[in-house]
């Protein structure tokens, strides 16, 4: 079988794959919903096969269109692995690099830090998408993950950049009306707030602490997955948080919020994690290196 479609065709086809979408696809990539079809079906000619289910609604992928895709992942990622191979001692790094991280980290840490990658590099696209749930990067299209907290998956590298730990805490008027916590035991009989974390069970929190590892079912009538609303929720009163340092630390530092229990911590470090076959990306390498730097110089480590 002869088989030749074009590596612009291949990359429409991975976006619309991503957004399952032929209308998504046209918004991200600026063109019309007709050039991406039209497309789609060249390509689809080339390899001889229907490569999506089509609905009113969306698209989804054959079991073809799932080897297809498999394999245009693996040869566009080649592709611009050779282009930056051959440039690398000629060139700062360009092209695309698509990153994301969860909402709270992603708006108040990562996205100053990336606006000053791209004032270093500006031969770099940088897109980021935030989420509030792990990412499969190889199937969602993604080279790098800022991440907190543990990194359980395979067949990926993690390198931590920044050292973070997440702490107890709650506001002086909540103190002062329900008490303070003197055990780990005490706050089940507290209002805790728990949040839906990328690395963690939802209302199970995993502590370090003078005895170890150990954990604790929390709960109150409160909770959320976004990580602003529930600091801000401790500020108002309602309930005890683990939070991130970086997070809570002015609102602590401005006696809005108070330790809880301050020999107990999660360990919850930032890191860069990338599929293994980007080992040797330059736009990671240099992305990667830039932020562990800026963390560093930014005050990131401290109270780690």
């Amino acid at each position: 079988m002869n088989i030749t479609p074009e590596l612009d065709d291949l990359r429409l086809f991975c976006v619309v794959a991503r957004h399952r979408s032929f209308a998504e696809t046209a918004r991200e990539l600026g063109v019309s919903k007709a050039v991406v079809s039209k497309r789609i079906a060249l390509l689809e000619a080339a390899v001889h096969e229907r490569l999506f289910h089509r609905s009113t609604r969306n698209v989804s992928l054959t079991a073809q269109g799932e080897i297809v895709h498999q394999w245009a992942q693996r040869i566009l990622e080649d592709v611009d692995l050779m282009g930056e191979a051959i440039s690398r001692e000629k060139a700062a790094p360009s092209g695309l690099l698509r990153i994301c991280s969860s909402t709270g980290f992603g708006r108040s840490r990562l996205a100053p830090a990336l606006s000053a990658l791209a004032w270093r590099h500006p031969q770099l696209e940088i897109q980021v998408e935030l989420f509030d749930r792990l990412v499969d990067l190889v199937e969602e299209g993604f080279q790098l993950d800022i991440r907190l907290g543990h990194v359980r998956e395979g067949n990926v590298i993690k390198r931590r950049i920044a050292r973070n730990r997440r702490v107890l805490c709650a506001s002086p008027a909540y103190l002062a009306r329900c008490g303070t916590p003197r055990t780990l035991d005490d706050l089940k009989g507290h209002h805790c707030i728990p949040i839906r974390e990328r690395d963690q069970d939802f209302g199970r929190w995993e502590l370090e602490g003078p005895e170890g590892r150990v954990a604790i079912k929390v709960s109150g009538p409160l909770s959320a997955n976004n990580g602003e609303i529930v600091r801000q929720w401790a500020i108002d009163g309602h309930g005890i948080i683990l939070r991130s340092t970086w997070d809570v630390s002015r609102e602590i530092e401005a006696g809005l919020l108070v330790p809880v229990l301050p020999a107990y911590y999660q360990q919850a470090d930032v890191w860069a994690v990338y599929p293994s076959r980007l080992s040797v990306s330059a736009k990671v390498k240099v992305c990667v290196e830039f932020l562990e730097d800026w963390f560093e110089r930014t005050g990131m480590n401290e109270g780690a």
